[in-house]
């Protein structure tokens, strides 16, 4: 059996049933997995179950964009306030590196940051990221997606994958034209 908008066979029996009546003549309510359409389907021996969608272990690591390596000077600042605030305040920057980079993200690394613990472990977090590209800087509100700390003693270092939340056009421009000019030269990082 097959969904009548896609033409997928990954189709299962809906959350839903069917009224008796129509479910003693064969009939099913039934689910696409792929395109989440409805649909009554011909299934009198009730062969199609219920069951999760199954996914590939690919597909939870594929990236919308191509990301690169990056060496690139960076300040972070933590964003104290809100929008429902009205007020936003910066806190005193604090050097670091992007290491890897994208049109929606960045990986951002910080030794000997003065920041809380717990401020750069928070999901969600914003910060006020300043990239110094080649040819321009790029400023963008980001939020923490992900955090690690590794090394030992005085060598410890914050690893902030983060992912883009506000940027200016003029400053997205610059970092599209970038990570152009990036693809022209480099392969793409592909291990995670």
């Amino acid at each position: 059996m097959r969904c009548p908008r896609c033409t997928s066979e990954r189709i299962q029996r809906d959350y839903e049933d069917a009224y008796a009546p129509i479910r003693l003549a064969g009939f099913r309510r039934l689910l696409c997995n792929n395109c989440g359409l409805a649909f009554k389907g011909f299934d009198p021996l009730g062969k199609i179950h219920r069951a999760p969608v199954k996914k590939d272990s690919g597909s939870q690591r594929r990236r919308s964009h191509a990301r690169y390596p990056a060496h690139l000077p960076a300040t972070i600042s933590l964003i104290e306030g809100g929008p429902r605030q009205g007020k936003v305040t910066y806190s005193k920057p604090s050097n670091g590196h992007c290491e890897t980079i994208c049109i929606n993200g960045m990986g951002l690394s910080l030794v000997g940051s003065q920041f809380p613990e717990e401020e750069l472990s928070r999901i969600g977090r914003l910060l006020f990221v300043r990239v110094n590209l080649p040819n321009a800087t790029v400023e963008a509100v980001t939020s923490i997606v992900n955090h690690q700390r590794i090394g030992e003693n005085r060598k410890r270092k914050w690893l902030l994958g983060v992912k883009i939340h506000q940027i200016a056009d003029g400053d997205k421009a610059n970092l599209v034209a970038y990570l152009e000019e990036r693809a022209k030269d480099e392969p793409l990082l592909t291990s995670d």
